[in-house]
């Protein structure tokens, strides 16, 4: 780094990115601040440099090697910054570290006998709450939240339809649980209850719940039509909707038939009329077809991937908004793990609610490969319209945005 480049970065000031330290800060202290940062999105820390951004420079020999004893005896897992010091001249010199963002979050200090997790908040470093850690945990992959139990729930709220059918029509179970204690075994097993108590998963209550939201908020979907292209005062549609993710069908020789529709179903027939238009006029086989503003693939697909890699710890719903331009669906929770927008767009998969995504394939709803957004999303809107759809990334929320086709 040169030494214009990191005195513009300390002109600057301190950010969520960027911390300046005194080189005598306290071993503990340097570790919290790195800690923090590598459970947030990475960044630097400036050892040298005062907090009002004036420049003391590096005090101790051996500046590095004091660096990686701390990282190495405080933090864990093992964090390894990229090392540099820039001449300020005068013989003055500052260490840049740069971490990246931490793929096996979350990242723990340790000191005097006790493990602390810290994030970053704007330019401080604070103590996690129980939900911050939660959420750090399920991004490393080291808590499945739709394992974990619901209140107030057993085997009673669950549609005992569905769930045969499941068994019986989609996976084709030979054994066919007949009593109670059976039933709560067989749930069980398959995650969707938990085995101490009996209560409904998070997985059980959304995929088979009679009405997931009147036990878990965040269950369902909620549903927007405006006419402009912002949210207005009065929308020509706004409502929630609660159904088992899942739907009941037939499955026989003459093909697959759907006997009670499930959240899928549902919301593709409320949408429907909000995404296509009548023609006026017959065509040569004195037949109205119906235009489509999206391709219903696409439509379909969105709604899924939403449904099925939502952040469970985040009280919201997902969102689908309608605009007169474009139609947007907000999936709560940052990306999972290291996944990003470009690694999702190349095919790369890094399902965040393994058993959903399982049974969700069992029934057909996604397919085997598990690349629904290179394989159909981003085609078919192209083919569609010539205009990719568009993805926003953030520690809240998934936002995928599909520009509307102009009926001609």
């Amino acid at each position: 780094m040169l030494k214009t480049e990191l005195l513009e970065i300390i002109a600057n000031k301190e950010n969520s990115g960027v911390e300046f330290k005194r080189d005598d800060i306290r071993p503990e202290q340097f570790a919290k601040e790195i800690v923090a940062m590598v459970n947030f999105q990475g960044g630097r820390v400036l050892l040298g440099v005062e907090d009002d951004g004036s420049i003391s420079g590096l005090q101790r020999e051996n500046s590095e090697e004091w660096v990686m004893n701390v990282i190495r005896d405080k933090i864990h897992p093992l964090v390894l910054p990229y090392y540099e010091e820039v001449n300020m001249g005068e013989d003055i010199f500052v260490a840049v570290l740069t971490f990246p963002q931490g793929i096996s979050k979350p990242y723990v200090l340790r000191d005097r006998g006790e493990e602390k997790i810290y994030i970053r908040v704007g330019s401080t470093s604070q103590l996690a709450t129980r939900e911050q850690q939660m959420r750090l945990f399920e991004v490393g992959g080291m808590l499945h939240t739709e394992t974990l139990p619901i209140a107030r729930t057993n085997s009673s709220c669950l549609d005992k339809a569905r769930l045969e059918n499941y068994l019986q029509n989609i996976i084709q179970d030979p054994e066919i649980p007949t009593t109670d204690e059976e039933w709560e075994q067989r749930l069980a097993g398959l995650g969707l209850l938990t085995e101490a108590d009996g209560f409904c998963t998070v997985a059980g209550l959304v995929l088979f719940g009679k009405q997931p939201r009147q036990y878990f908020k965040p269950a369902g979907l909620r549903v927007f039509v405006f006419n402009g292209e912002d949210k207005e005062y009065e929308a020509k549609l706004d409502l929630i909707l609660d159904a088992p993710m899942v739907g009941r069908w037939d499955i026989s020789e003459s093909g697959k038939k759907l006997i009670d529709a499930g959240l899928i179903e549902k919301f593709l027939d409320q949408i429907e009329p909000f995404i296509t238009e009548e023609p006026g006029e017959v065509d040569e086989d004195f037949r109205r077809e119906k235009k489509w503003f999206y391709p219903f693939g696409v439509v379909r697909e969105t709604v899924i991937n939403a449904l099925a890699h939502r952040d469970w710890t985040r009280f919201v719903d997902i969102e689908i908004g309608v605009y007169s331009d474009r139609m947007e669906v907000i999936s709560p929770g940052s990306l999972q793990n290291s996944m990003t927008i470009e690694k999702m767009i190349t095919g790369q998969r890094s399902p965040r609610n393994t058993l959903i995504m399982e049974i969700l394939r069992d029934y057909g709803y996604v397919d085997y490969r598990g690349m629904g957004v290179r394989t159909k999303v981003i085609p078919l809107m192209k083919k569609f319209n010539g205009v990719e759809p568009v993805f926003e990334a953030t520690e809240d929320y998934l936002k995928i945005i599909l520009y509307r086709k102009q009926v001609e």
